[in-house]
């Protein structure tokens, strides 16, 4: 964990942060720059992969021989799943999505995903939040380390400085009261945020912005 400070660049190598019952391994691809996160179960080996965003190939070799159970795309935009199609048919892994938004993938959504649900790596449970807002289905994903703070999986929604981009008052207004009920307001300011961009960020850091956000309403 020491060594992991989140910071990935495409063509560059990833980086991996080790808890004690999971293994998160962050790569930068494709020209928008998009993270993509290969989850392992340390106990069970069982994987999952957070957004096949581009550079199947690369992708591939990240999963490795270990195999891949299943592959969550946060939302519908076309930058989070140009390697969607490729990697799930030479993993045979599951696909899923947030259910407004999985008809708008390349793939048949194997599982479509709501607010609440649950989703299972190996022994390690993922907690499903949908953020309204950014797009219509848009799904972040948290990690409750039973022997630390949580993990948010943010996809667009959450990003350092900010929320993710909104084309209208009406969907900032959705995704500001979304973050705000339902990863600011029950979420510890130790919550890591893994971002669907850039740089990681924790809850502490971005909590005392919000009035700031709202204000500038961006």
């Amino acid at each position: 964990m020491t060594t992991y400070s989140g910071d990935v660049l495409v063509g560059g190598p990833p980086q991996t942060r080790v808890l004690p019952d999971l293994s998160i391994t962050k790569i930068a691809v494709g020209p928008m720059s998009n993270n993509a996160y290969l989850l392992r179960c340390s106990s069970t080996g069982h994987q999952l992969l957070i957004d096949a965003a581009d550079e199947p190939q690369r992708l591939l070799e990240l999963i490795g021989d270990g195999g891949l159970w299943a592959i969550v795309t946060t939302h519908r935009h076309a930058d989070h799943w140009q390697a969607l199609q490729r990697v799930a048919v030479r993993t045979t892994a599951l696909c899923l999505a947030g259910r407004l938004d999985a008809e708008h993938l390349p793939v048949v959504a194997d599982v479509a995903l709501d607010h609440g649900d649950e989703v299972q790596v190996g022994s390690c449970v993922l907690r499903v939040v949908h953020l309204i807002g950014h797009t219509p289905g848009s799904i972040a994903l948290v990690y409750d380390d039973p022997q630390g703070s949580s993990h948010l999986f943010s996809g667009d929604s959450l990003f350092p400085g900010g929320p993710g981009r909104t084309t209208n008052p009406t969907d900032f207004t959705s995704l500001m009261d979304s973050l705000q009920t339902r990863v600011f307001d029950v979420m510890s300011d130790e919550t890591w945020v893994y971002p669907g961009h850039g740089d990681d960020t924790v809850l502490g850091l971005e909590r005392p912005h919000m009035g700031e956000w709202r204000a500038r309403g961006w």
